[in-house]
């Protein structure tokens, strides 16, 4: 066991860890939170780990952000454009849900839906809502 789920919303599951260890995260990779006034059309990166279970961050795109949203998981409109992460998946697969993003060098939020009619675009959430979803706003 490597922690407790206290809540599961449209905007995330939470909890606490308390076996951090048995993750391996290196937390000297720690980066900001942007606020969503930070975020920009454009170049990004999201970070997951494919079959060999390396985190790894692969190219993307903000298409579009919902400045306004407070309401459900659709916050910004993004698409894959890494060649290798298209190869190996198709785009957003069941998984991905999650995977945080990454521009201008802090986190700006994470991945939360595909575009079923194309599996290279999808929604992600910003950063602040989750932060204010766990309640250490």
């Amino acid at each position: 066991m490597i922690g407790d789920v206290v809540k599961n919303t449209k905007f995330g599951i939470y909890g606490y860890l308390k076996n951090l260890e048995t993750l391996n995260i290196d937390i000297s990779k720690s980066v900001e939170v942007a606020l969503r006034e930070e975020i920009e059309v454009g170049d990004a990166t999201l970070i997951c780990a494919l079959e060999d279970n390396i985190p790894k961050e692969y190219k993307i795109k903000i298409e579009k952000i919902f400045i306004q949203n407070s309401s459900d998981n659709k916050s910004m409109l993004i698409k894959i454009v890494d060649k290798e992460l298209i190869k190996e998946t198709g785009g957003i697969i069941r998984g991905l849900s999650g995977a945080p993003i990454i521009q201008n060098g802090k986190f700006i939020g994470a991945v939360t839906n595909v575009l079923v009619s194309n599996p290279e675009i999808g929604y992600a959430i910003f950063a602040d809502m989750m932060i204010k979803e766990m309640g250490c706003q």
